[in-house]
């Protein structure tokens, strides 16, 4: 019996050193924007011009990112720099007076969050896709990239990861959302080079959902085969999807996710989904190679 216990206690000892080196190995990487505001970053409010403008000449319409270029700039990325500077100094949570209302609170954070990626991109530049950034221990797709790494947003270090989910979904129920969060590779929803905020929010997310279920490569059908190919978002974050359509009081009986997609659909599309409750869902492969696209000369 005494052999037992020394054998389980040994084993448990074991298994926490383990975990402690794991954890050390691990531990979160703060990375820190060395940058100060631009000059003319308004004393009230937040705004995003900054940002909108480098968006406006490296991003296609496509929505692909002129990586090597941009890394190429020394102005560009300097640029980005201090508006990550702002993002780090000031949030709707360190400073709620420079936000009014949902509209801007929720424009800090999605934008925040693509403006991220893009830096955190930049600063591994050449890089073939954001799952390449390691951690020691893997504990998830992209634990290294998401999980691992740390940026300020009003002076709080937080994950990439823990934006979306702690910061986006859970204080900001509208699932389209989902449609706008660029996380750098060629599956994600198309970056947008239009930034705006408060009221005018609603038209960007409007049009983003739109562009997002009318792209055969995140909504297909295949009437002859009974078959809907979807984008694996729509597997990652169905609850949400779902959980949107309750809240607006619309009926989730019929299909669930398909019963969403007709909601946000455009004729014909949405005639079409209205037939397809039958139909089996198959859920695409995700493409993690980088959103980039060749630099014009």
């Amino acid at each position: 019996m005494n052999s037992t216990i020394i054998i389980i206690f040994s084993a448990v000892l074991i298994l926490l050193i383990l975990l402690v080196i794991i954890a050390l190995l691990n531990r979160p990487q703060l990375n820190i924007i060395g940058a100060g505001l631009s000059e003319d970053f308004p004393d009230q409010g937040f705004s995003h011009r900054a940002f909108e403008i480098l968006l406006q000449r490296y991003v296609n319409s496509a929505g692909q990112v002129d990586y090597e270029s941009w890394s190429q700039s020394n102005d560009a990325v300097t640029a980005l720099d201090a508006y990550l500077a702002a993002v780090s100094t000031f949030s709707p949570e360190s400073t709620p007076e420079r936000f009014n209302g949902e509209g801007d609170i929720l424009a800090y954070w999605l934008y925040a969050y693509n403006a991220t990626v893009i830096k955190a991109i930049l600063a591994r530049w050449p890089l073939a896709r954001v799952t390449d950034v390691k951690a020691p221990f893997e504990f998830a797709k992209g634990f290294g990239f998401f999980y691992r790494q740390r940026y300020l947003f009003g002076g709080v270090p937080y994950s990439l990861h823990a934006v979306e989910n702690a910061k986006i979904r859970a204080m900001h129920k509208d699932a389209r959302i989902h449609f706008v969060l660029n996380c750098g590779s060629e599956s994600c929803p198309a970056l947008r080079s239009q930034l705006p905020n408060g009221g005018e929010l609603e038209n960007l997310l409007r049009q983003a959902a739109l562009d997002f279920v009318t792209d055969e490569r995140n909504v297909r059908l295949d009437h002859n085969g009974k078959r809907l190919f979807l984008s694996a978002i729509f597997k990652w974050f169905e609850k949400d999807f779902i959980d949107d359509l309750m809240m607006r009081g619309l009926p989730t009986e019929h299909g669930g996710i398909i019963s969403y997609l007709a909601s946000i659909a455009p004729e014909p599309l949405r005639a079409s989904l209205l037939q397809a409750f039958d139909y089996t869902i198959e859920f695409n492969d995700y493409d993690w190679s980088l959103n980039k696209k060749t630099a014009q000369h």
